[in-house]
């Protein structure tokens, strides 16, 4: 589950937890949208159902919200029937509401810690500003197409540089040896921007010319590597109104994983 968004079954769950029994069986209190055998489903808890469909990208109408509610409706009669059954306070039950009532307070802190913390107008502006500035004097984003071989050794990847150089392709080495998951494409990594990799992939990556393959074999922390350069294009960056989103997306993320951070370090963590 991601952190930012709340399901909308976990939603429904954690709301009809909630629920209080109204004081008549055929008549509704102030905020009521249902009651379910004298237990209420207030509007305020269809409201956070049909906020959390939204935010899954399904359009606000009638016919979602009557969805909602008979979800609602649908989850009440069955949880009530799994009281009766004797199911509510069973081990399975009662790790499954944990894990529910966990993921929630979850979101709910970090939604809270964010709108406290919120990205401003003025911070994803500096961001693009900063992001434009590091494409130095062309004002352009460079992209490169790349295909890899990673090998444990240094003597494997010699062996591997040799074959190439003497007439097989790389695609057919990288099959051969490559310890990586895209060994099936023969190494194919797509395209990247030299700034997305390792500085020891950069700054062999931005000498090659098409076609090239690293000269040397890259030695990196997970093994070493051989780098083709299969092509290279250059495009203008996108203006302000179309970057905003994914920069202000990508600013929320950093705040998120810098609080995380903070209480990681704070923990005590025991992993077996």
């Amino acid at each position: 589950m991601k952190l930012h968004s709340i399901r909308f079954l976990t939603s429904a769950v954690i709301a009809l937890g909630s629920v209080t029994a109204a004081h008549a069986q055929n008549s509704l209190p102030i905020n009521a949208a249902a009651s379910v055998n004298g237990y209420v489903i207030t509007n305020d808890v269809v409201e956070q159902g049909i906020q959390a469909a939204l935010s899954q990208g399904q359009k606000d109408s009638p016919e979602l919200r009557k969805a909602v509610l008979a979800k609602m409706i649908e989850i009440s009669l069955l949880s009530q029937q799994a009281d009766k059954d004797g199911l509510a306070n069973s081990d399975r039950a009662n790790s499954q509401l944990a894990m529910i009532r966990q993921n929630y307070l979850a979101d709910l802190e970090l939604s809270t810690y964010m709108s406290k913390n919120p990205v401003s107008d003025a911070d994803v502006q500096a961001e693009y500003n900063r992001e434009i500035a590091s494409l130095g004097s062309q004002g352009a984003i460079v992209e490169y197409k790349v295909s890899d071989i990673a090998v444990a050794t240094e003597v494997d990847a010699q062996a591997a540089l040799a074959r190439i150089k003497k007439g097989e392709s790389f695609d057919k080495v990288a099959k051969s040896v490559s310890l990586a998951p895209n060994k099936v494409q023969g190494g194919a990594v797509g395209w990247v921007q030299a700034g997305q990799t390792l500085p020891q992939i950069a700054s062999v990556l931005t000498t090659l010319s098409k076609g090239q393959v690293s000269p040397a074999p890259i030695q990196m922390p997970q093994g070493w590597y051989l780098i083709k350069l299969e092509d290279k294009k250059s495009s203008k960056p996108p203006t302000f109104e179309q970057a905003k989103a994914a920069i202000r997306n990508g600013l929320m993320q950093k705040k998120q994983f810098e609080f995380l951070s903070q209480l990681r370090q704070g923990a005590t963590i025991v992993v077996r």
